[in-house]
């Protein structure tokens, strides 16, 4: 891993980032949101075990962003 890699990505998301969310988000902007690792995501997600709703579309999986938000305490 590069130094300069993980001092540019954010650390979880700001309450204007979750609340402009899209409708769906993929599986790793969820995890962003929830600080989960991607490996943890994507595994708590295949045992069908992720904390909020998330939709297998073909390969990629999506996270309803409304149940997140929920999740989160931020439900409109």
């Amino acid at each position: 891993m590069r130094n300069n890699e993980t001092a540019e990505q954010p650390k979880g998301m700001t309450r204007a980032e979750l609340l402009a969310l899209p409708a769906v988000v993929d599986l790793d902007t969820g995890n962003r949101a929830l600080g989960l690792g991607r490996s943890k995501g994507y595994e708590l997600a295949k045992r069908g075990q992720y904390p909020c709703k998330v939709l297998r579309l073909g390969k990629a999986y999506r996270v309803v962003t409304a149940d997140l938000l929920s999740l989160l305490g931020l439900a409109a």
